[in-house]
This record gives structure tokens, sequence and C-alpha cells, in this order.
């Protein structure tokens, strides 16, 4: 056969190799962890490929939500489970 074309063929093939690779690589090192990340309602930097805790600009700032429904939806949409309301005391 023509050696060109074995060599064509190798070269290929080495082409497709690498490329599956290098698919492989961003699936467990980019792809995966972020889904992961994702699903447990936390947020994904793909820059630095770090799964980070997001945090309410009340904790930070010290100014409490004094909305029940807001506080509720702001906990909700980071994943925070909701503390079970407090029971009123009885009057005997």
């Amino acid at each position: 056969m023509n050696p060109n074309i074995e060599r064509l063929k190798l070269i290929f093939i080495a082409i497709f190799a690498v490329a599956i690779v290098g698919v492989g690589v961003w699936q467990v090192g980019w792809i995966i962890p972020q889904k992961n990340c994702e699903k447990a309602k936390k947020w994904w930097d793909g820059s630095q490929r770090v799964c980070a805790t997001p945090i309410l600009v009340s904790d930070v700032t010290g100014r409490v939500i004094t909305d029940a429904k807001a506080l509720a939806e702001a906990k909700k949409a980071i994943g925070r489970p909701e503390a079970a309301p407090k029971p009123a005391p009885k009057a005997e």
C-alpha cells in the first residue's frame, strides 16, 4: 500500500485519540463537577473550577430581612433549608 496513505491514517487516528482524551478530560474536570455543584444549589466558577457556597447579603451586612416571605424566598434561592416556624405559646 502507498506509504503516504499509511502515514495519513496514523495521523488521523492519533488526532482522533487526542480529541477523545480531550473530551474525556473536559467532562471529568469541568462538566461533571459543574453539574454536581449546581445540583447542590451552589455557585460554579468555571474559570477557577471552584464550587462556592452562596450567602445572603443580610448575612454579610448584618441587616435583617424583616419580611417573612422575602426571607423564605431568599433562603430558598440559595438552597438553605427553611427553619420550622416556632409554635405560639399556649395561653392557659
